[in-house]
């Protein structure tokens, strides 16, 4: 029988496939991977569960396959959020410092974070992240930590995350069901920035983009903290569907031509190459030059770039996001995807794959397991909260307070 330890796990429960990884930790911290699973299913579309029969089933293939490798039994996950239906937008209020001499203390950096979420939402949304970016104490900005300053006013200025309630319990519904417990949900992209992202990157200003197979999920960091959060209906299948409809082949034919023999450069494939491409209905094949498949593949590649470089500068100017654009995810994987992204943006530009990991990281050295990776490190804060929980229950919001401030501020004592 499998051993049962505190195992960090996370779940990426994509598009096109659901993704599992178990690691251990000491107590310094460091993560080794010891298990992954895969398992492909069409139970979700553009990020949301549509069949919860398809998807829990797929949960429970990925995890039995990390599990037979890893020689653990998964009891618990962190489990990655997305959709286009997640919202978000930044935050500032202003509290008065209690004390007498002034001197800030936790219980006014709580008030001040509190105060700042408490922004009407829709009913049927509900609060996801609270993320510090910064503290303004009597008006100087930047402030990291304003513990023991003094002061009479104490502005919090936070990343709020959203997400419908539906889409929040159809996830935690299909996990269950799978016979996992859920301790923390985290919104993809930020998961992926954990991986991906170096501490200079975030400093001087960078955009995460995660290639999915429906949507590209976007995080924006400046001056070391998340500025903004986006999420676009627009995937790798969509480049996969472009040559179904245009080359006249299956799709799954079309995939693995595009995995194959896709470029999103034209002028990087040879003119004289030539693939014979399966026509739908079983009538035969058809001869089709490499370049014809990468001018399909181009104008999508291009369209998805401008769309996503536009969404970035539209909270942070492209002038202060000097470490360009990271691109990550399966959809990263298109031969000539950063040079058309160098060509289109005129910026710098590199694929992300995670890093910060031991252990088996040749079985994650790739961007698709850009997220789940990331899970792992975000879970780390989640494990020490995660005993105080009940099974199935969602994280509270001092919880998530505490997590996001340790990962934003890891200097700080955790509130």
């Amino acid at each position: 029988m499998p051993k049962t330890t505190p195992y960090l796990v996370s779940l990426d429960i994509g598009s096109t496939k659901v993704c599992a990884l178990i690691a251990e930790s000491d107590a310094a911290g460091k993560i080794d991977i010891i298990g992954k699973g895969t398992a492909a299913h069409k139970g979700a579309r553009k990020g949301a569960i549509i069949d919860v029969p398809a998807t829990v089933d797929a949960i429970k293939r990925a995890t039995e396959e990390a599990e037979i490798m890893a020689g653990a039994q998964i009891e618990r996950a962190v489990v990655g959020v997305a959709g286009p239906a997640v919202k978000s937008f930044n935050s500032r209020q202003v509290v008065a410092v209690a004390a007498k001499n002034r001197e800030i203390s936790r219980e006014d950096i709580q008030r001040s974070l509190d105060a700042a979420r408490s922004v009407p939402i829709p009913s049927e949304f509900e609060i996801l992240h609270v993320l510090p970016r910064e503290f303004v104490v009597d008006g100087q900005d930047g402030v990291a930590d304003p513990l023991g300053m003094v002061g009479s006013r104490l502005e919090a200025d936070v990343h709020v995350v959203t997400v419908p309630v539906a889409t929040t319990q159809n996830l935690l519904n299909c996990v269950n069901r799978a016979g996992v417990e859920v301790i923390e949900m985290v919104l993809e992209p930020l998961a992926a920035s954990e991986a991906v992202l170096t501490a200079d990157e975030r400093e001087l200003g960078v955009v995460l983009a995660d290639i999915g197979g429906g949507t590209t999920e976007i995080a924006v960091w400046r001056h070391g903290t998340l500025a903004h959060t986006s999420v676009l209906p627009v995937g790798g299948d969509h480049f996969t569907n472009d040559l179904a409809v245009v080359l006249k082949t299956p799709v799954p034919d079309a995939e693995r031509l595009k995995r194959k023999h896709g470029a999103a450069l034209a002028a990087l494939v040879n003119e004289s190459d030539s693939i014979d491409v399966p026509l739908t209905g079983g009538r035969g094949v058809h001869p089709v030059k490499r370049r014809e498949i990468a001018e399909i593949l181009q104008p999508r590649a291009e369209e998805l770039l401008t769309l996503l470089w536009e969404e970035s500068v539209r909270e942070v100017p492209a002038g202060e996001l000097r470490a360009g654009l990271v691109l990550t995810g399966g959809g990263s994987e298109l031969d000539g995807l950063l040079e058309v992204a160098e060509q289109v943006l005129g910026i710098a530009v590199r694929r992300g794959v995670p890093r910060g990991l031991g252990g088996l990281t040749d079985i994650v050295a790739s961007p698709e397991w850009a997220c789940a990776a990331g899970l792992l490190l975000y879970g780390r804060g989640a494990a020490a909260t995660a005993r105080r929980r009940n099974r199935g229950a969602s994280p509270g919001f001092l919880d998530k307070i505490k997590g996001s401030f340790r990962n934003l501020f890891p200097s700080s004592t955790a509130l």
